[in-house]
């Protein structure tokens, strides 16, 4: 891509107030991000000709030493069985918000028992429990969005 036709989008970009413009052209792909400041500085311009190997590349190194702190002060504080999300989503302690909550901290369940709704692509699925115990620690607020995997209860 011509150093002209870069200059142009960069100053597009700072100009119109848009966060982030990604322009694909033959092989060549270019990505800038508006990180909020007008000046040149304040931007990541992309450029490559093998778009596979640098989006791959310059995500991962960025977003390694973002997750390793993050999952430091998340450790649950309990020990347990965790249960964790089985899918990406919002996640719901009740039915509605006139309903009281599936469970509490304190609650017994039983395998088989809901213990959270979580909606998917506007579908609502229930997550029930693996293990009997106590309802130790719950892990998410309502409405909060969840990620595959992400712990949402402590039981004992």
């Amino acid at each position: 891509m011509d150093l002209r036709k870069l200059k142009t989008l960069i100053d597009l970009v700072s100009e119109s107030g848009i966060s982030e413009l990604e322009v694909n052209e033959g092989e060549d792909r270019v990505r800038i991000v508006n990180a909020g400041s007008s000046a040149p500085s304040g931007q990541m311009v992309y450029a490559n000709a093998t778009p596979t190997q640098a989006t791959s590349a310059a995500p991962t190194a960025s977003a390694a030493p973002a997750i390793a702190p993050q999952a430091l002060e998340e450790t649950p504080v309990e020990t347990g069985f965790v249960a964790r999300s089985p899918m990406v989503g919002t996640f719901y302690r009740a039915a509605n918000p006139e309903s009281a909550n599936f469970v509490n901290v304190g609650d017994t369940v039983k395998i088989g028992q809901t213990l959270c709704i979580i909606e998917a692509m506007k579908l609502l699925n229930e997550i029930e429990s693996e293990k009997d115990g106590v309802i130790k620690q719950i892990l998410c607020e309502n409405g909060q969005g969840v990620e595959f995997d992400q712990p949402l209860f402590i039981i004992t």
